[in-house]
Order: structure tokens, then sequence, then C-alpha cells
């Protein structure tokens, strides 16, 4: 019985070492990761509620980034005139997001690695409605901007 008091005391002391999460991510708990997922479901709430003021607002003047599947490159104003003529479009949109990693860098960029399923509900060239589904990885590229943060690529 005694031979296992020590390894019970070393299977203690490890699990009071173990990292903690936010809940419903691969992220570890702290103040400054919860401040960027808390901004990041802003953001996916905003996508949810085809909020383009908010969205455009989320995002740097000087955003930058690839499109979607494509090779063209996406500037504020692109983004901008894509958003306020596809998301009208749209009935109804559902957009999940795991985030699986934050990364702050010494440029003073936060890059938010995450895995996005998502669906929406648009009109059919017949009149009907149609789900679309998409699953994908993706990357924010955030800066700090006052008490929060733009969004300067990967929207």
């Amino acid at each position: 019985m005694r031979s296992l008091v020590p390894i019970a005391l070393l299977l203690a002391g490890a699990a009071g070492c173990s990292t903690t999460y936010i809940p419903n991510t691969d992220v570890e708990d702290n103040s400054q990761n919860r401040k960027v997922i808390q901004f990041c479901e802003e953001y996916r709430h905003a996508m949810e509620e085809k909020n383009v003021g908010k969205l455009l607002a989320m995002a740097s003047p000087q955003y930058h980034s690839r499109g979607v599947g494509t090779h063209d490159f996406v500037d504020f104003d692109r983004l901008k005139d894509t958003l306020t003529a596809e998301i009208p479009k749209t009935n109804a949109i559902r957009y999940e997001i795991k985030y699986q990693k934050v990364i702050f860098t010494e440029s003073n960029h936060v890059f938010v690695n995450y895995r996005y399923a998502a669906s929406w509900k648009a009109a059919r060239t017949d009149g009907s409605e149609e789900w679309q589904h998409r699953v994908m990885d993706n990357q924010l590229d955030l800066v700090p901007d006052g008490e929060g943060y733009k969004i300067v690529a990967g929207m």
C-alpha cells in the first residue's frame, strides 16, 4: 500500500499543472485569449445576424486578403462591396466556429486559427430556397484597436 502513495502524489501534482481551455475551444484559458475569442464571437454573431454594418466596423481600413477559392485580392472597398451585395441575398446564415489556436506576434498581430462550418439559405433562380454549406479552416489576422481589435485579413 505504501508504494502507491508516491504514485498518487505524482499523479495529483501532474493534474494540478494541466492546461485549462476556454470552453468549446482548443485555446488556452487566459485573459488575453478570452478577449480575442470574445471579439471573434462578436464577428460570428454579426455574420449570423447578417449585420453588414457591424462586420465592416470590425474590419480594418487596411483590410487585405485573398478571395475564398480564388486568387483575387480583396481590399476594404472590395470587402464592403462583396458584403453589401451578397449577404442580403441570403435568407438565413448559420456560422459555427471551432477555435484552435490564438497566436500573439511581436509585430502586434494576433492570428486566430479556426475551423468554420457555414450554412446559408439563398433563393434559387426558380424561386425556391436552397441551403448551401461550406466547412473550411481559416485564419483571422487581428490588430489591436483601442480596447478591441480590427480584422486585417481572413474575413
